[in-house]
């Protein structure tokens, strides 16, 4: 396999999706969140629907409002609304870092609800990652900051989302999938705008630009990921998704003048390592299940 090719494509993804974060954060000044979140569903949306409409494939069935599909957009729909207010709430390093939990609490979920075998070596990682992110978040303290619970729940949402997934019909064709969660993004937009009583405004032509720009990272993000998944081992390329943390730390401190401090830092150390721990052990665990099985 490619897995050189798929590594670049795999941070290019992570790439991708940080400066879509980086314009939502630096839009989220001017326009309120609803409004950007609506615009990037219908965007994004748009474009999945012309490439599945191009392949004879039909978007809008009976499928997207039933069972294991149903939960996964309604969890996109919740989990796009708690990542943009979180975004624009909390410096972006430290939304960034949090949602790097998200592996460690999907293999937590998975053992708990889908009765995956997860040995004491892997609970031990997830506990230290969950460190991490107490570290990060600091609860009871004088640095807390209630808004980055926020990020916490998207952590969560996002999990239901992934677990979710495995539960689609393999007839659901991938595009189908992908349309309808950009396209669930758009009443989460709605409700945004609801609930914070903002009233939507009319853009510039610059705010324009950065919207369209927006959408295109998060696409050729998207495109990334799926080429790096198809073209690598995933042993190799999952390691780069964390990648995006460095970009977003990278970006907050150019851009926006963010300056994670030593406990922020010793918390997503803790909660990347503890990911890469993992990821590594289920690599190794799983020829032998493998074996066990047949």
């Amino acid at each position: 396999m490619g897995n050189p090719r798929a590594s670049l494509l795999m941070v290019g993804a992570m790439a991708g999706f940080a400066i879509e974060d980086a314009i939502i954060k630096h839009l989220s000044a001017a326009m309120p969140v609803g409004q950007i979140v609506v615009v990037i569903g219908l965007g994004g949306g748009a474009v999945f629907c012309a490439l599945a409409w191009a392949r004879g494939i039909t978007i809008l069935t009976a499928q997207a409002l039933r069972g294991a599909v149903l939960l996964r957009n309604l969890a996109e729909m919740a989990s796009a609304a708690l990542v943009v207010l979180a975004i624009a709430l909390v410096p972006l390093a430290v939304v960034t870092a949090i949602l790097q939990a998200m592996p460690l609490v999907v293999t937590l979920a998975a053992a708990l609800f889908l009765r995956e075998p997860v040995g004491w070596r892997r609970w031990s990682a997830i506990l230290v990652g969950f460190a991490g992110v107490l570290m990060i978040l600091r609860p009871g303290s004088a640095g807390f900051d209630p808004a980055a619970l926020l990020a916490l729940g998207a952590v969560l949402t996002l999990t239901v989302r992934d677990l979710a997934t495995r539960r689609v019909p393999a007839g659901v064709h991938s595009l189908q999938v992908t349309a309808w969660g950009f396209l669930m993004v758009v009443p989460a937009g709605f409700i945004l705008l609801l609930l914070v009583f903002e009233a939507p405004v009319a853009p510039t032509p610059g705010e324009w630009g950065w919207l369209v720009a927006a959408i295109a990272a998060g696409i050729l993000g998207y495109a990334a990921l799926v080429g790096a998944t198809r073209m690598g081992d995933i042993a190799v390329t999952t390691p780069f998704r964390y990648s995006r943390l460095v970009f977003a730390m990278a970006i907050g401190f150019a851009v926006f003048g963010e300056r994670p401090d030593a406990m922020t830092l010793a918390g997503s150390a803790l909660v990347v390592g503890a990911g890469l721990y993992t990821l590594w052990r289920e690599m190794r665990l799983r020829p032998a299940l493998a074996g066990a099985a047949g």
